[in-house]
């Protein structure tokens, strides 16, 4: 599917909510700053709280400088981009909220609505704006994940979304795809004669993907009890990042020969049962512990009440085709862990036979390609070197890292780190959907998650604990250690 035309205009419905001041409004400035904003394009922010434009251009003013640091913002450019902005403060969710946006829609052709609000919320969104006539044909809209909390309840919002949008102009935005060590990824895969013929149970020993925060839940514990780590982080970025690394050579960049290939990965999963869950997962809570060199409270105490939601997740999936029979994808990710972390380490096998014998045997390390995405972006590939100098018991030697950090790669005058929304925003622009999300790969990926709740359930798999600032429930070392491999940690 070509691009579409480019949008005029961009609705950022919660304008002034947590995502649009940390992410969209920065986001967007910098696509102005570097000449990427379609001539005469339009940004309108909407939320409920009353609020002046004067006083919504101050805070977005405040928001931008602080993203931008240690750089200053180039005034000419902000008085470009507060051109572009208007504040209208409506219930988008009601027929007066929605009617109260027709005034600043009235010359839109293809504008994209970017819903940064609750999930549950979409629905009543596209019916209030559906009902006062601001859906046309061309109309796109932004929605962010997760959709739903389990395949039924993510049914019915794609459903009511679907009711007025087609399912090209649906935009189901993650913002690990925005990053560029993800893209990058592709890249790697499929840019290059050097790894394709390599990616394969053939060489491939196994794939670990770790999402580790430092944070705890904090305030966030009403969205965070009702979904847990398994929905809030699995489902989603750990998943993507699976199917990139999993998935079969698209024929080609189109959204839609990229989005078949990820929707066939979701579909090898094995999926779970009881004996499986208790042979091939962990759930844990974090309790009190020193996290960052200070003490930190249980899960349960910041709830103020017992819980039986985790915090950790760590899981062993198996990709039933031809290419992954036998290589194991070890999965974790959880709250109060000791670094921050966003890392895909995909091991090698050992050569067949070593030629080595005495201490350059003992150094030979299988190869391993590490792929960063937080808190540094970086592809370090380890490859096994003579070690300099000369010793008595013959060759010796050492692993070495080849990295492709793109922060040493692109440190010169001017160089910044994008935010990965940039990317994402652009390419909504543009109407590329690529990158984002189809809506039978979000209800595939539900239908295998559903699946581990089922058989925890069905286990009886209360969370184990695990001090904050620890890697985790002991079992999650055990999980990894039965298969003879271990965490790169």
């Amino acid at each position: 599917m070509a691009d579409m035309p480019e949008a005029d205009m961009i609705v950022l419905f919660g304008g002034t909510g947590d995502l649009a001041r940390r992410m969209l409004l920065p986001s967007l400035f910098f696509l102005d700053a570097d000449g990427f904003l379609p001539e005469g394009f339009r940004i309108v922010a909407t939320a409920r709280a009353t609020m002046s434009r004067e006083e919504f251009l101050a805070q977005a003013a405040e928001t931008v400088a602080e993203r931008a640091k240690p750089e200053a913002v180039d005034q000419d450019v902000w008085v470009r981009f507060a051109e572009r902005l208007e504040y209208v403060s409506a219930d988008a969710t009601t027929a007066d909220g929605a009617k109260a946006l027709a005034w600043a829609l009235q010359n839109a052709r293809r504008p994209i609505f970017y819903l940064a609000l609750s999930p549950s919320l979409y629905g009543r969104v596209c019916n209030a704006l559906a009902a006062a006539d601001l859906v046309g044909p061309e109309t796109r809209i932004v929605l962010e994940k997760p959709i739903g909390r389990d395949l039924e309840s993510s049914r019915v919002i794609n459903a009511a979304v679907g009711e007025y949008f087609a399912e090209e102009r649906i935009f189901r935005i993650d913002h690990y795809l925005g990053k560029e060590t993800v893209q990058n990824l592709i890249a790697l895969r499929f840019a290059n004669s050097l790894f394709e013929p390599l990616w394969n149970n053939l060489t491939i020993d196994h794939v670990q993907i770790t999402v580790a925060e430092t944070e705890g839940v904090g305030d966030r514990w009403g969205y965070y009890d009702e979904y847990g780590a398994l929905r809030d982080m699995l489902q989603n970025h750990m998943l993507q990042l699976l199917c990139l690394v999993a998935m079969e050579p698209p024929s080609d960049m189109e959204p839609d020969s990229v989005r078949n290939e990820k929707v066939k990965v979701l579909r090898s999963l094995r999926r779970f049962t009881r004996a499986e869950a208790q042979n091939n997962s962990v759930r844990g809570q974090y309790s009190a512990g020193v996290a960052g060199g200070e003490p930190a409270k249980a899960y349960e105490t910041e709830r103020g009440q017992e819980s039986g939601t985790e915090t950790f997740v760590a899981l062993r999936a198996d990709i039933d085709n031809w290419r992954w029979a036998g290589v194991p994808f070890f999965l974790r990710t959880g709250k109060r862990l000791p670094e921050r972390r966003t890392q895909i380490a995909i091991q090698f096998k050992p050569v067949p036979h070593s030629i080595f014998d005495g201490a350059a045997k003992a150094d030979l390390t299988p190869n391993r390609l590490v792929i960063d995405l937080q808190p540094d972006e970086d592809i370090e590939l380890t490859l096994m070197n003579k070690s300099p100098g000369l010793s008595h018991g013959g060759m010796r030697l050492q692993a070495m890292p080849l990295s492709l950090s793109l922060l040493r790669a692109y440190s010169g005058p001017g160089a910044r780190r994008r935010i990965a929304y940039e990317r994402l925003l652009l390419d909504v622009i543009h109407g590329n959907g690529t990158l984002f999300v189809r809506r039978d790969e979000v209800e595939e990926a539900w239908r295998w998650v559903d699946g581990i709740a089922q058989a925890w359930k069905e286990a009886d798999m209360a969370p184990k604990p695990y001090p904050a600032g620890s890697w985790g429930p002991a079992g999650a070392f055990g999980l990894i250690e039965r298969a003879g491999r271990a965490w790169s940690d």
